[in-house]
């Protein structure tokens, strides 16, 4: 009789799992997820090498970070924090979120080539990092998730005067 219970229980733990805290949802709905025209339109605006990326590839690559990462619009942080507007943003600095000393000492800003070195092997980019994620070893797959978080993740390319 308690079998039942104890099922639901787990179930219930099990999906809580990496919820970053229990934050809470955001009080205003996030923006609706880029439509196919608008990730091409985005996509071709994006500088060499991205421009050139397979975002379908790019999806299945952010596959190995989903467990640690979300990339909506105020999505919660988990083991890692929510990348939603990681371009541009100063490294180690995002709300309700403890980085690693080694990342709140850093002094640089997020963009497409300091990714790429970071998701080359974390560890070996930045010492002291709590990361540990081994990295992505194909150059090609680092562009592809690059420029699918480009385009997942609220990217606005820099306006040319």
């Amino acid at each position: 009789m308690n079998r039942p219970i104890l099922i639901l229980f787990g179930a219930l733990g099990l999906a809580a799992c990496g919820q970053g805290g229990g934050e809470a949802a955001p009080a205003t709905p996030a923006r609706p997820a880029p439509t196919p025209e608008q990730r091409a339109a985005l996509l071709a605006t994006l500088p060499a090498p991205y421009n050139a990326a397979d975002l379908d590839n790019g999806r299945r690559v952010f596959a190995r970070c989903r467990s640690c990462h979300t990339i909506t619009e105020g999505g919660p942080n988990m083991t890692g924090p929510n990348l939603y507007g990681v371009f541009g943003r100063q490294a180690g600095v995002h709300a309700k979120y403890n980085y690693s000393t080694a990342l709140k000492q850093a002094d640089f800003v997020w963009d497409g080539e300091r990714l790429d070195h970071w998701l080359e092997n974390p560890r070996t980019f930045l010492k002291g990092t709590k990361m540990s994620f081994a990295g992505i070893p194909v150059a090609e797959d680092r562009r592809d998730v690059i420029a699918f978080l480009k385009v997942e993740t609220g990217y606005s390319p820099p306006v040319q005067p």
